[in-house]
Parts: structure tokens; sequence; C-alpha cells
């Protein structure tokens, strides 16, 4: 766990999941950083290239390829430079079967939603993940306050 003045990278959550934290507490921290407490650093959030294990488990491959698709999204989302990174030959990573990530993904109607939602980045890369995976709950309040004023 990050001090209140330390990034919490997406290196370092892949590094924190690779170590056998649930990974969804390293991405949320992530997502802390990068949506609130350090916006104007988003850039060097994700410009710090994961540490690939040198024979990685299922695990650690599956959320490797949704870590550098994050990086690519995030990127082109938030109008971010892509890291060079991202295009290096061992970051050029596709999983060969596609990957749900959904607690109801093993219905075929909750499959075709993540297939149609997802974001280009994660698609390309066989990880299916809907287009909510990265809402950013500052944005949405904001949204959410000035309908309700209008």
């Amino acid at each position: 766990m990050k001090t209140c003045t330390e990034l919490q990278t997406m290196a370092v959550s892949y590094q924190e999941i690779c170590a056998g934290a649930d990974p969804w507490l390293p991405l949320g921290n992530f997502m802390n950083d990068f949506f609130g407490n350090f916006t104007e650093q988003r850039a060097e959030l994700l410009l710090e290239p994961l540490q690939l294990p040198d024979d990685p488990s299922e695990h650690e491959l599956r959320w490797a390829v949704f870590c550098i698709a994050s990086v690519e999204y995030l990127s082109l989302r938030y109008d971010l430079p892509i890291p060079a990174w991202i295009n290096y030959p061992a970051y050029r990573l596709c999983l060969d079967e596609a990957w749900y990530q959904s607690p109801g993904a093993h219905k075929p109607n909750v499959r075709e939603r993540l297939q149609r939602d997802t974001p280009e980045p994660f698609a390309r890369r066989n990880v299916y993940c809907g287009g909510r995976v990265f809402a950013n709950k500052y944005e949405l309040a904001a949204e959410l306050r000035q309908r309700r004023s209008a």
C-alpha cells in the first residue's frame, strides 16, 4: 500500500497483482489516483512499463494483458501520450481465448453485451470487460449534478 504522496501507478498495481493481491484492490487504488488524487500526473501513472514475470501464470498473463489494454485505453480516452513501451514486442500480448471479466459472464446475453460494449484496446487483446470498466465516479457525479440542475 502506498502513502498519500506515493503514486499508485499501473506498473505498481500489476506488481501487487502478481504478488497475490485481489486485482481490483490495486486497480481501485490506481483509479483513485488517476481520477481523484493525482489528475495532473495521469501520464506519469501510465508511463512506467509493467515488469512481466519470465514465465507468467495464466492469472498473471491475463492481468498483464488487462493492464496493458488499460494503459492504452486511458491514454486515448484522456488524450495522453501513449507510452512507448506499449509498442515493444514483449507487450504486444493478446489472449488466445476470450476472457470475460464480469460476474455474469457465463450467460450468453452478458457475453454479447460485453463484446458489444468493450473498448477496442481490450477487445483487440481478447479481453471483454464492458464499457464501464474505468467509469470515473467524479465525472459521473458532475454529470448527475448537471442533469439535476437543468
